[in-house]
């Protein structure tokens, strides 16, 4: 297991591009599985989830071909719907979560899919309940094996239909848009996701020859069509990536910019982190963080009660970006409520943080109140394991604020979602090591 040693209280200088996105690349990567025509795919982040992905593709039979950096072209035109019934399948397939994204491709062009319990992150409870009932809206019969925890949906036709989501979720979302269209007749689907990565999946197989209009609404309509054929299509820059950058900036009082960030696409994350005091400069398509020598400042509301920052489905806060607010706030002047809704358990790095000399209340296993420490006091060195990807990017750009030498063990969970970080950091003139 590999560990990362860092050095911090060094301050840090330059830009840093984000990565494409890893929710957007999930998405789109299953489906290329509706069409046996190439499709090219730019901007793929080189991370460890999306390399399973593509992995399980090529083992389904897909034509993987690499034709520059983040650029690969995909042909499934001869898938093996055997795999999915082997062992090799139900071990690759539940050690990723995404993996559940190729069961609405499967099922709509070759009647069938399925897939093992998927793993992932251990933030708590993530049901898979909204993607098979809206399978079975659409005519599929669901069974599941018990025993070896396998999943499966099979239908002779699938038939467009109204539906009402019970929850809005976006790999739920867009597992059932891929089903519907190619479903016969239309769907509609309403408490739709609409995220933009959602956005872009919808985007992308428009161009396909899918017909979806209500693109970016919670109310998505698709029209279902025979056949889709090849297109040419890029992914976003990660959004998370980016917060995770705002905050390492403010964290470290580092000059930084962050290039080509998508700012249409950021919806409410650079008003978040200026609620916390941090400066942000629209430079371009590029963030200019300037160095915080003097520290940064909670807002408070109007009435002079603190703020409470919570999670809520797009457009509303990421849950993927509470961790780093919950760091930044920290070193912050004044006080905040970390509310995480949507996940039980990923809040519970925060003792990692207490025992660096945090002040911080765990109140229950969605709330936290933060009080800041305004870089009187830093955060101390220490040894900690990382216990998903986004406590993990946490605890890192907590280490390298804190003064002296700290570890973080288990770091693959930090790879899962930032591509070479060590390099990234170091031209940043991060001190880390990987050991």
């Amino acid at each position: 297991m590999e560990t990362f040693k860092i050095e911090g209280g060094v301050p840090l200088k330059g830009e840093i591009t984000p990565q494409g996105a890893k929710n957007e690349a999930l998405q789109i990567l299953c489906a290329v599985l509706l069409t046996p025509e190439k499709v090219t795919i730019n901007n793929i982040p080189d991370i460890i989830d999306v390399n399973k992905l593509i992995t399980l593709l090529k083992n389904l039979g897909v034509k993987v071909e690499k034709i520059g950096k983040g650029s690969y072209t995909f042909i499934s035109d001869e898938v093996n719907m055997a795999y999915l019934e082997s062992e090799a399948f139900k071990k690759e397939g539940s050690s990723l979560r995404g993996s559940i994204m190729i069961v609405g491709p499967l099922l709509a062009r070759f009647g069938k899919g399925y897939i093992p319990k998927p793993g992932g992150d251990k933030i708590g409870r993530r049901r898979l309940d909204t993607h098979f009932e809206g399978f079975i809206n659409l005519g599929a019969s669901f069974r599941y094996n018990r025993e070896d925890h396998f999943y499966g949906v099979e239908a002779t036709k699938l038939i467009g239909t109204s539906m009402l989501l019970d929850e809005a979720s976006v790999t739920g979302t867009a597992n059932i848009v891929m089903a519907a269209v190619l479903a016969e007749g239309k769907t509609s689907i309403y408490n739709a996701a609409c995220e933009p990565y959602l956005q872009q999946l919808c985007k992308m197989l428009n161009s396909m020859g899918a017909k979806i209009t209500g693109v970016g609404s919670n109310l998505l309509e698709i029209e279902g069509v025979s056949s889709l054929n090849g297109c040419t299509h890029t992914i976003l820059p990660d959004m998370i990536e980016i917060g995770s950058w705002i905050g390492l900036a403010a964290m470290t009082r580092s000059e930084i910019t962050i290039k080509n960030v998508s700012w249409e696409n950021l919806g409410v994350i650079p008003g978040t982190f200026r609620k916390l005091g941090i400066t942000l400069e629209k430079r371009g398509d590029d963030i200019y963080i300037p160095a915080h020598t003097e520290g940064y400042e909670i807002q408070n509301y109007i009435d002079g009660s603190i703020l409470t920052i919570s999670d809520a489905p797009w457009p509303g806060f990421t849950p993927d970006l509470l961790s780093i607010v919950l760091v930044v706030a920290t070193q912050a002047r004044g006080s905040v409520l970390v509310h995480q809704k949507m996940f039980e358990s990923r809040l519970f790095f925060v003792d990692k943080l207490i025992d660096m000399g945090a002040k911080i209340i765990l109140c229950d296993p969605h709330r936290a109140v933060v009080i800041g420490h305004d870089f009187k006091s830093q955060l101390k060195a220490t040894t900690m394991s990382s216990p998903d990807i986004r406590a993990g990017i946490s605890l890192l750009i907590a280490a390298l604020s804190a003064k002296g030498v700290s570890k973080i063990q288990n770091i693959e969970q930090i790879h899962r979602g930032y591509e070479n970080i060590e390099e990234r950091l170091k031209a940043l003139g991060a001190k880390i090591i990987t050991e």
